[in-house]
């Protein structure tokens, strides 16, 4: 009986599962960023380029 209480409490366990599953989504994440990089850099350049527009018109 001893096996079996040791099997059932290694089945119920948890504590791994916490990093298996953050490391799935950051793999995710990246693949998503490398997946759509060229949109993203496009999206980026164009916010950065309003942020400019906009400070240089307060600042004048």
């Amino acid at each position: 009986m001893n096996g079996l209480k040791g099997f059932q409490e290694f089945i119920l366990e948890e504590e791994g599962l916490g990093t298996v599953e953050i490391i799935l989504i950051i793999v995710v994440l990246i693949s998503l960023v490398l997946i759509f990089k060229k949109q993203l850099q496009a999206l980026v350049t164009e916010v950065f380029q309003k942020i400019t527009e906009d400070s240089n018109a307060v600042m004048s």
